[in-house]
């Protein structure tokens, strides 16, 4: 999802950083991105590490000048009964979904409150608005993006910024196929048949909606959870 919000907001004219804890594959996003004419820079980042996000964003800001778009899509699942999760497994969830995504928005937000403009996309899962076996950590830390994202709407509202929700639905990922691999999710091809819409999500589906939120347009779209889900009602 995170490649192809970057894909989207570059076509829209924006110059794109891309941070990712694999570093040569955000290099080699970056290299695609500007083989097509954008501006782009891949940078390593552990979004749970504040030193190595701050690290990361001053790259990013000496090559392409301060951040007024922040899109926060790294994140991590899990499947373990409830009972059985430990106080490791519970705090490396929270520590990139939930902290991460407070690292990321905050390192760049006194670079949108000086241009008094600025838009903040948190990605979170409609599994946080619906529940789901197996995840309580993962659910409670998606939970966890979607409050921050209204607390901070509200906050930074004064400023010229914007901060809104995308719970994804079923999207046909890397990260969904391998759950599917695993076991821990049914065939996608059937729970994408209980959908509204006879379809998984795509990342492109994602990505799209994000480049909405980014745009001058949505400057009067601001606490809101916009889900892409092919019709699901949760």
């Amino acid at each position: 999802m995170g490649l192809a919000i970057a894909r989207q907001l570059a076509a829209s004219g924006r110059r794109v950083a891309l941070l990712d804890l694999q570093v040569e594959a955000a290099r080699r996003a970056a290299d695609d991105l500007r083989d097509s004419g954008a501006t782009a820079v891949g940078v390593e980042a552990d979004v749970s590490d504040r030193r190595a996000v701050d690290a990361a964003l001053d790259k990013v800001r000496a090559e392409l000048g301060p951040i007024g778009i922040m899109v926060t899509s790294a994140g991590l699942d899990a499947f373990e009964p409830f009972s059985d999760i430990t106080l490791a497994q519970w705090e490396r969830i929270l520590a990139v979904n939930l902290t991460g995504t407070f690292h990321c928005l905050q390192a760049v937000v006194a670079d949108m409150c000086a241009a008094r403009w600025g838009r903040m996309v948190t990605i979170s899962s409609a599994s946080a608005q619906s529940g789901a076996l197996r995840m309580a950590h993962y659910v409670a830390s998606k939970a966890g993006v979607i409050g921050l994202t209204k607390a901070l709407a509200l906050e930074l509202a004064p400023h010229g910024i914007t901060v809104n929700n995308v719970p994804p639905g079923l999207i046909d990922t890397p990260m969904s196929r391998r759950a599917e691999q695993a076991g821990d999710l049914g065939p996608l091809e059937k729970l994408a048949a209980r959908i509204p819409m006879r379809r998984a999500g795509t990342p492109e589906d994602i990505a799209a909606i994000c480049g909405f939120l980014c745009s001058e347009e949505a400057g009067y779209i601001t606490g809101q959870v916009i889900g892409v889900s092919g019709g699901m009602v949760l």
